[in-house]
This record gives C-alpha cells, structure tokens and sequence, in this order.
C-alpha cells in the first residue's frame, strides 16, 4: 500500500499498537501522536504535504480536509479507530479489529454509477389559500413558482401563478414531476375587480421540478418521506412549513442521482405468456419505482431510494444492488475477517450498521462501555439490501456471528424473510437482527451474547448472489445435505405427478431459467434444481395441475446436474414408423375419440389419430372427403370455344 497511516492516540485516551497494526495491513505508519488535531497540527500539516495519507481520525475529518485545502495538498482519507475499537471496555485487546479497519480504509472505493438531475425551480405548491399563498410569496423570488388553491380565497397578487383544483394524481421524482388535475381552473387577469377564471376542465396534465404539499390530507406518494423533491407538511404546522421554505429554494441546479439498481431483464422471471410468476420486487418497493412491463419489470431510477430490498429478493439476480456493488461488499468482509485473524484475532463478530447505527456506536464508545474487541463495524449506506446471501458470505469468510442494526427508517419486511432464509441454512444463533435504539444496550448485548466457534477452514465465496449462497452453504453444512426452507424461498425442487402429467411441456417452454428441460428424442421432462427459482410459472401454467414446488436447498453435486421428472414411451406411427407424441397420451385420444366424434366415426378416420403430421395429412387428401380438396378447375377457354359462339360462320 503506497498511502501512509497517521495514527493519534486522542489525548491518551486509546491504546495503539502500530507496529502490530502495520503488519498485519501492510500499512506504512507514523508515530503515535497524542494531539494531532490541536497541540500538533503542525506536524500534522508536515505528514500531509510528505504524500498521500489517511488519519486514523474520524472526528476531526472536517478540520483535516480544510487543513489540506489550506496547503494545497489532496484531501486526506480517514478511518474512525476511537470510537469502534479503541474507546471500549477492551480497548486494550483491539489491536487485530483496529488492524483490520486499517486494511478495509486503505481498500479502493469503487463509484457508483449516477446521472445528473437538473432542477430548474418550477415548483408546485398545493393546499388551502393561506398556507399557500405565505409560502409561495417568500418562495417566488427563488423559485418558479405556481400556486394550486384547493380551498379559500384567491390572492390578488400576480407575482406568481395561481390555479385552482385537485391535485389528484403525483409520478416522478425532483427534475420531472408529472401531475394531474382535476377541476383544473386558471386566472383570467384582464378585467376590473375580483379575477374570474376559466372553465373547469378534468384531467389536466403539468410538469414540475419540486411540489409541496400543503393539502393535510393522504400523501400523494408512496414512502413519500424517500421521494426526492416531493415536500409536504400539516398546514397548520408554521414550523414545518418553515422548514420546507428552506428546504425548497434548496432544490435547484444540477444535482447528481445515484443509480443504485441494475436490472437485466432477460433474466426476471416476472411473467411469461401472461402468467406472472415472480413479484417479489414489486411487494416489496416501498416507493413504487418497479412496475410491470410485460415478461419483466421496468424500475424508474429516479423514483428510486435505493434501500436494495429488491435486491436482496429477486431470486434470478435480475435485480442488483450497486451501492455498493455485492462483489465490492465480498471484499470488504474478506479483508475485515483476514486481516483480523492476521493481526492474531480468533473468533470476529461482524456488525453491520448504517449511519443510525454509526451514531450509536459513537455514543456508545463516549459515553459506555463501547463495543467489544472482537465485534467488526461495518458501516452501509442501508442495511435493508443485506440479504441472505450477504450473511452467508460474512460466516463463510470466517465470522463466528453476523448481526444486522436496524435503525428508524430501516425496511424490515425484505431482512425478516432474509433472516429466516439464512438461519434456515446456517442454523439458529449465527445471524440476527437488532433492533435497538439505546447505545448502552447494544454494548450489553454484545458483552453478553454467546460467542460460537467461526468456521474452521474459511471459503471465498465468490459469482452472483445464488452462487454465493450455495457455496457458503456448502461451507457451512459439509456433506451436501437437503436444506428445508421457508415458504417462498428462491431454491427448491418441482416435483411432477406422473400420473397426472401428460407430457404437453408447456412448463419447459415458460421455465425462465431454463430448469426444466424437455428431450428432443423422447416424451421427457428433466430438472436442474440448482437454476430453479421456485417462481412458480411452471405450477401456474401446468393444464393438468400437476407440479408442486418444494423449497429446499440441495448442496449435492447431483442439483448441478439434470434428472428425469417424467418420461414415458414414444409413440411410433401406424404407417411409416416415425415416433411422435406421447404412448399413454395416443391411447386416451384414441378412447375418448374412435368411434364416438363425428371426425373420427370411421374407423379409416380413427386411423389418423395414430399417425405422425405426414402421413395424417397423406391420409387425408387421399380421403373422399377430403378436406384440401378443392372445386373442380374449369376448362380452359380456347380459340375454338370463341368461334364456336360466333354467327357469322
């Protein structure tokens, strides 16, 4: 690593080992300083301008950034050791956590990929006349700004727009909102005394960058709180409407939106053939930025909050989170867990936070008994994409227990289902969720809970997110044992019954992951359990009602392959001997058929039943009746036939 590591002890108040933290991280590092921030920022100045840094600081990174501004030099990294290491109970045992933060501060940070949203101004401000009409008037210097009156009197101001009517339809995000109006009236400004206005007219359609909503009533959005550009506030509240003023004129120029799905269609397995099968995204997005779009689902990234449920429940990988992306998350776990058994650590515990979480540690750190030496922060963005294979991949790479910090504003229902998932495959008491909100009670909790043995010989679980699972669950379960799982988990088996199945194989023509599979030589029906989604089109589609599926998890090497759901006999034709069909299915025809349907009274007719395409349609057009046949061509007309007709001859 060519960056160097400026370690401070903050005034005493931590232990620091350097030299064990260098090499176990590979790290350069410096002297250990005890006030780099104030008493030595001189010599904090020196170590910036000698080349590329990361101060082991995180509280006092501001200070640090207008420091390197000052000098002209690049802004430093930094990583937080105090708070989740060295201010603790066993702040003297944390040498091989503090190691392991060093290791994953000096990881690269990939970017996520983004796109520019160009807001404008034009704002939309719906609601009774009063609030609005306040609120507009400061706003209008800074914004474009319409007033839509819902109730109240109309202001004889024109230093704004103003419309009455319903706002009663809201689509897009902050840059491109799309709106629609009901009882849609406009001011007619000539004329003396109080405007008139235009006639009412529904379904009018407006675009805007920003809306506020003062209207008191059902927000006009899903999970509005996460909807960037929409605003809203109880118009009776004066300080909340004060905050969104603010908040408004706030919400101009060119913003940057991270694209935090990606989605590869061709493997959704939403529908086939108008069968839907998997929805699983479309339950759980709490903004509504997933619809359908025929076979597969469409999600609008700029309705988007990015909280990765979806993620973490499309059983294809169709959907996949990219902040950050699952490969860069791996290596974050791996180097954690490596470095941390490098530096002389045995068992780590990994703890993953978001920045409610962060908070509490830091707290916790000040003011408690901190986190143990063993526990390993991880700090996300959102906790809600951390899904089972996530989990999984933490205890293959050798954490002895992964637990997940909800904060307020976590999505719950996509990591309760993850978490049944993953305890159903590595079993109970290595996975957990914690919901609490009291720093000292996360501390205690940690002192207190037991602490199992890691995985002896730790895996590199590596691919999407299913390959992740299978090979941490083979890690975790040797011997290739039969997992059961919870209700709709995105691994199983279909199982056929035989004596139902008829052999049609619509089911193979609609699997969207290929896992069953029909024989082009013989009636067969094979299965690959490894690529089965449980989506259940095939169980949709099925005539006979003959498929059920089973969750489960196969971690032998036989889910890999392809076996036989069901085969029977070909049948092979009466008059050339090709095979076609399906035995058992000619011979019902032929009962159900022969001798009693007006086509097949005959015993001629029956015959066709038991030939192949060629030689039933040979049959037929040698048949009386047959059905190719035509009328009868007319004669052709000669010279003869003309002078025939004529008179004078």
């Amino acid at each position: 690593m060519s960056k160097t590591l400026i370690l401070c002890d903050c005034a005493g108040s931590q232990s620091i080992d350097a030299e064990r933290i260098s090499t176990a991280c590979g790290a350069g590092c410096s002297r250990v300083y005890r006030s780099l921030c104030t008493t030595e920022l001189e010599k904090a100045a020196n170590l910036l301008q000698s080349g590329e840094a990361i101060i082991a600081c995180g509280q006092e990174q501001d200070a640090f950034t207008a420091l390197a501004e000052d000098l002209g030099v690049e802004t430093p990294g930094s990583v937080d050791l105090r708070d989740r290491a060295g201010w603790s109970d066993q702040g003297a045992q944390a040498a091989p956590k503090m190691a392991a933060l060093v290791a994953e501060a000096f990881m690269p940070v990939p970017v996520t990929p983004a796109v520019d949203v160009l807001s404008e101004g034009v704002c939309l401000i719906a609601g009774p006349a009063q609030a609005v009409c306040d609120l507009a008037e400061r706003l209008s210097g800074a914004l474009a700004v319409t007033a839509l009156i819902t109730e109240g009197d109309l202001p004889m101001t024109r230093a704004y727009d103003v419309v009455t009517g319903k706002l009663v339809r809201v689509q897009g995000a902050l840059g491109g909102f799309r709106l629609r109006i009901d009882g849609f009236r406009q001011i007619q400004p000539g004329g003396r005394g109080a405007f008139e206005l235009t006639v009412p007219k529904d379904r009018a359609v407006s675009e805007c960058d920003i809306v506020i909503d003062l209207t008191g009533g059902t927000p006009m959005v899903p999970a509005w709180e996460k909807r960037e550009g929409y605003l809203r506030a109880d118009p009776r509240d004066r300080l909340a409407v004060e905050r969104l003023a603010f908040e408004a004129a706030q919400l101009t120029g060119t913003f940057e939106k991270p694209l935090y799905i990606r989605l590869n269609e061709s493997l959704c397995a939403h529908s086939r053939a108008e069968q839907t099968g998997c929805s699983n995204c479309l339950d759980i997005c709490p903004t509504g930025a997933i619809t359908p779009a025929g076979d597969h689902v469409s999600i609008d990234p700029m309705v988007c909050a990015g909280c990765g449920a979806c993620a973490a429940l499309c059983p294809s990988t169709a959907i996949t989170y990219e902040d950050p992306a699952l490969a860069t998350l791996l290596a974050r776990m791996q180097i954690l867990a490596r470095t941390y058994r490098k530096a002389g650590g045995a068992a780590p515990r990994l703890l993953v936070h978001d920045a409610h979480g962060a908070e509490m540690i830091r707290l916790a750190a000040r003011f408690g008994r901190g986190l143990p030496a063993d526990v390993i922060p991880l700090e996300l963005n959102v906790v809600s994409g951390f899904g089972h294979a996530e989990m999984l991949a933490g205890l293959a790479h050798g954490f002895a227990s992964v637990s997940v910090l909800c904060g307020p504003r976590t999505e719950r229902e996509a990591l309760d289902r993850e978490l049944a998932l993953a305890v159903a495959i590595a079993g109970p008491g290595r996975v957990s969720l914690l919901d609490m909100t009291d720093p000292d009670a996360l501390s205690e909790h940690l002192y207190m809970a037991e602490v199992k043995a890691p995985l002896a010989d730790p895996v590199l679980p590596m691919g999407n997110r299913r390959q992740v699972t299978r090979l941490a669950a083979q890690a975790l379960n040797p011997g290739g044992p039969v997992l059961p799982l919870p209700e709709a988990a995105p691994y199983g088996a279909v199982v056929v019954n035989t004596d139902a199945c008829t052999l049609c194989l619509s089911c193979v023509s609609l699997c969207p992951s290929g896992a069953l599979i029909d024989n082009p030589d013989m009636p067969q029906l094979n299965f690959q359990e490894d690529a089965c989604l449980q989506c259940g089109i095939c169980r949709n589609i099925c005539p006979e009602q003959a498929i059920t599926l089973e969750p489960r998890l196969d971690l032998s090497e036989a889910a890999l392959g392809q076996r036989v759901l069901n085969e029977e006999e070909p049948f092979a034709c009466i008059e050339c001997g090709a095979l076609f069909g399906v035995r058992s299915t000619v011979e019902r025809i032929m009962e159900k058929l022969a001798g009693k349907h007006p086509m097949f009274a005959e015993s001629a007719q029956a015959r066709m039943i038991q030939m192949c395409d060629n030689c039933r349609v040979g049959a037929q057009f040698q048949a009386t009746d047959n059905p190719f046949a035509a009328k009868e061509r007319p004669r052709t007309v000669t010279t003869e036939d003309y002078f025939s007709r004529r008179k004078d001859h």
